[in-house]
């Protein structure tokens, strides 16, 4: 009571109040909760903050980023010296093992080797790059992997050599594969601990749900799925979690029965896994998106992992066992590759989606729409920042820079939008990149990034909210205040309508629950 509530409903409709039962919104607005008020009832004045469905996140990683704060953590560092001395300061015996350092702060986005030497010794280096398409490794973890001069490219991935073919330390893509294979195995418990730690890092940001976009093996990650079972058996999973198992490049259809049989595992109360990733290509920073025109300087066209027709009827198998398909797409080649692998399968119902669609050729924009694909888009990125000045917009030329994270043109065309962080990739905080949505820039930039494919507010935070819920299979409980849903609420510390929209990234959020339970309180 007391402040205003968005309802994120399909008309767009904002009242005054809300009242809750059993977990459950049992009505709407002041006129029709006050007359359930009782003794015993518990009333939570807003004083004007802002009441919204739980926000929900359509792609992130919580375990790995659990894993990277439990670990040797690089996210704050902002310079090449500032990441070494983190290493340095990192405590410990065997592997030092994290990441999260930033490609921008090393020459062409490729740190060394002995750079690595120098604050690590004999002891093995292992450490993912913030985009975690990347991985440096110093030459103790080289050398236990055997990886050597000799050591071939793999299909989907390359090294980083000097002018003898030596490696120099940084691997891309399938290539990190190479050193993780030497990795020592998993701990389950400190997987527990970081999916635990993932979790309360996103309640505090105003999550309440979100996909986990890897569920398998990944660059060193180990499988969470039995992770998600565990907690979600002993009750310490508050969130609703869908998950997108992974699909194996280096495999064909013949895992299919395997990943039918993980999603009847993974059925449990809060926990479910219904989808399936396809990664299709990399990141422009370091050249392997999929472009449908060579990067400039003639440094060829990026990696695509599936050829298109080997894609098609991947995604047609897929959906006749009743999976929908998840797709990591960045280059213009590899986002109409996954269009056209939706159009060749049979009409099903399945919501696809495909996730960061940074280049998208105009001609694609309205097939969104026609096809039933949703664009699950991460704002934060859409910003000029150092990845899109120093490495990205270089490397694609200002015709196809220009085409960057069209999120408006797609909303126009009608296209269902979802966001997602992807965090450990990027900031967690969804009011972070509502506000980069909206305005095209970080919190204080000086400098928009196409601003004429700005959002409007409503339409960000829808697409944190309903969008969201719809991507995640969550829409017939969560993603709007309705009658009958379950009361995941947020309350921001102020209402950011009526804020100037470059104050919009100033909100907090105050309260966070789930099924009316609070999971977060600042």
């Amino acid at each position: 009571m007391d402040g205003p509530v968005v309802t994120s409903d399909a008309g767009g409709s904002r009242t005054d109040a809300l009242a809750v039962r059993a977990g459950r919104v049992l009505a709407l607005g002041e006129p029709a909760g006050r007359p359930l008020i009782t003794s015993r009832t518990e009333v939570v004045r807003l004083s004007g903050r802002l009441l919204l469905p739980g926000f929900q996140d359509a792609h992130a990683h919580p375990v790995f980023g659990g894993l990277r704060r439990l670990r040797c953590d690089l996210t704050a560092a902002t310079s090449a010296a500032e990441c070494l001395r983190t290493v340095a300061a990192h405590g410990g015996a065997g592997w030092v093992l994290g990441g999260g350092w930033d490609s921008p702060l090393f020459p062409g986005g490729a740190p060394t080797a002995g750079e690595l030497d120098a604050v690590t010794g004999d002891r093995p280096a292992y450490l993912l790059n913030r985009d975690l398409h990347s991985a440096w490794a110093n030459t103790a973890a080289l050398r236990l992997a055997g990886v050597r001069a000799d050591t071939p490219d793999p299909p989907d991935g390359w090294i980083e050599r000097d002018g003898r073919g030596r490696p120099t330390g940084t691997l891309h893509e399938g290539a990190a594969d190479l050193v993780a294979r030497a990795l020592p195995a998993p701990d389950p418990g400190e997987h527990r601990a970081a999916l635990l730690e993932g979790q309360r890092v996103l309640h505090a940001h105003g999550v309440t749900g979100w996909q986990d976009a890897i569920v398998g093996a990944y660059l060193g990650h180990a499988d969470v799925l039995d992770t998600y079972r565990e907690l979600d058996r002993a009750g310490r999973l508050r969130a609703r979690v869908q998950g997108a198992l992974w699909w194996d490049r280096r495999r064909g259809a013949e895992q299919i029965p395997e990943l039918v049989e993980r999603r009847r595992r993974a059925r449990g109360e809060r926990f479910r896994a219904e989808h399936v990733k396809v990664m299709l290509d990399g990141v422009c920073e370091n050249r392997t998106a999929a472009m449908e025109a060579p990067y400039l300087g003639e440094q060829g066209r990026g990696l695509a992992h599936l050829p298109d027709a080997e894609l098609r009827e991947v995604v047609t198998a897929l959906a006749a066992a009743d999976f929908a398909v998840h797709f990591h797409a960045v280059g213009d080649r590899a986002v109409r590759a996954a269009l056209d692998a939706v159009a060749a399968a049979p009409g099903s119902g399945l919501r696809h989606q495909i996730a960061h669609v940074q280049v998208v050729h105009p001609n694609d924009v309205p097939r969104f729409r026609e096809l039933g694909v949703t664009a699950n888009v991460q704002p934060a990125w859409a910003v000029p920042d150092a990845a899109m000045t120093e490495l990205t917009i270089p490397r694609l030329g200002a015709e196809r820079a220009a085409r960057q994270y069209p999120f408006r043109s797609l909303h126009e065309a009608g296209a269902p939008l979802a966001a997602g962080s992807d965090w450990p990739v990027s900031d967690p905080d969804p009011l972070a990149a509502v506000h980069a949505a909206v305005n095209r820039r970080e919190p204080g930039g000086a400098s928009a990034f196409l601003p004429e494919q700005a959002l409007r507010l409503e339409t960000a935070l829808t697409a944190h909210t309903a969008g969201a819920a719809r991507a995640n299979g969550f829409a017939a409980e969560t993603g709007s205040l309705e009658p009958g849903k379950a009361a995941d609420l947020v309350v921001l510390d102020r209402d950011p309508f009526s804020l100037p929209p470059q104050e919009i990234g100033r909100a907090r959020v105050d309260l966070t629950f789930v099924d009316r339970e609070p999971v977060h309180r600042r």
